[in-house]
């Protein structure tokens, strides 16, 4: 097994599957914690390295075009910081990341794994379910419905058309765009049958962004949605989606290994009685979720 530890976060190979947790100190970028941790099967790897720097060196793994939904959706624009596959390691330890990057490699050429795209999503997106404010409104993802609420920042003719709530089965599309410079970014749902190419300052299916902390986890958002969908690459139907599209949409994410984060926790119970409060949840999930959460304290 090798294995790598540093304030930025904790990377595991076990021969099979690289694991990735998120450190807890203040730096770590907001969509990284939230993600939490994530299990990256051997399959999934295009590539791994280490670049070493004059105070600290970084490890990068490369993974193959089409196996997350989260660069799916992303598509190269997610700032450094918030790259789960990116690492900051301290000088004096790149021997160890040095030593990651062998023993991941020399998997890859044992089992032969190919280096490009693939048809098929090989992570799951993020667990369920979700609830993010940023920009002018609200959206929520209970794994079959999006609902999109309003805020005062909201234009008012859109505002006006109240909240959206999409059947998944409805979505054939989703486009995040970050903020840069004097541009909004937006979190986009193409709908079928009401395409629209109004800007998202005007668009009811879609979140405009101005460029704050919570933006990019819009993309997160986004990439739940994406793995229910057809694969790009796929068969384009909605058979070829990954099984996941039936799995429960309360999910409890698996407990890492440090002591866990009480803020962290606390906004989560928030956020579940939001979503049980606004009938997304039912009594039973929401007590299955609250109880995971309470487990964790």
């Amino acid at each position: 097994m090798a294995e790598i530890l540093q304030k930025d976060g904790t990377w595991t190979f076990d021969g099979e599957t690289i694991r990735i947790v998120p450190g807890r100190e203040r730096g770590v970028h907001l969509l990284r914690q939230t993600l939490g941790e994530l299990a990256v099967p051997l399959s999934a790897v295009a590539g791994i390295a280490y670049e070493p720097g004059r105070k600290s060196g970084r490890l990068r793994l490369r993974l193959r075009d089409g196996a997350d939904p989260l660069l799916q959706v992303a598509r190269g624009r997610l700032p450094d910081a918030a790259d789960p596959y990116q690492l900051t390691v301290d000088s004096d330890r790149a021997g160890v990341a040095e030593y990651v990057v062998d023993e991941v490699r020399n998997a890859l050429l044992l089992d032969q794994v190919p280096d490009g795209p693939t048809d098929r999503y090989l992570l799951p997106g993020p667990t369920l379910p979700l609830s993010v404010g940023a920009g002018d409104g609200t959206v929520t993802f209970d794994g079959e419905r999006i609902r999109l609420e309003w805020n005062w920042k909201t234009e008012e003719g859109k505002k006006s058309a109240g909240p959206q709530s999409l059947p998944l089965e409805d979505v054939r599309a989703v486009e995040w765009l970050p903020a840069a410079g004097l541009e909004n970014g937006y979190l986009r749902f193409t709908v079928l049958r009401e395409p629209t190419k109004a800007p998202p300052k005007h668009d009811p299916h879609a979140i405009e962004l101005f460029g704050f902390k919570k933006d990019p986890l819009m993309a997160m958002v986004g990439a739940a949605v994406v793995a229910r969908l057809p694969h790009p690459a796929g068969a384009g139907t909605r058979d070829s989606a990954p099984s996941l599209a039936k799995a429960p949409a309360v999910t409890a994410a698996p407990a890492p290994e440090e002591a866990p984060d009480h803020d962290a926790l606390l906004r989560r119970l928030r956020e579940l009685g939001e979503l049980h409060r606004a009938g997304i949840l039912t009594e039973d999930e929401f007590t299955a979720a609250k109880q995971a959460v309470l487990k964790r304290f």
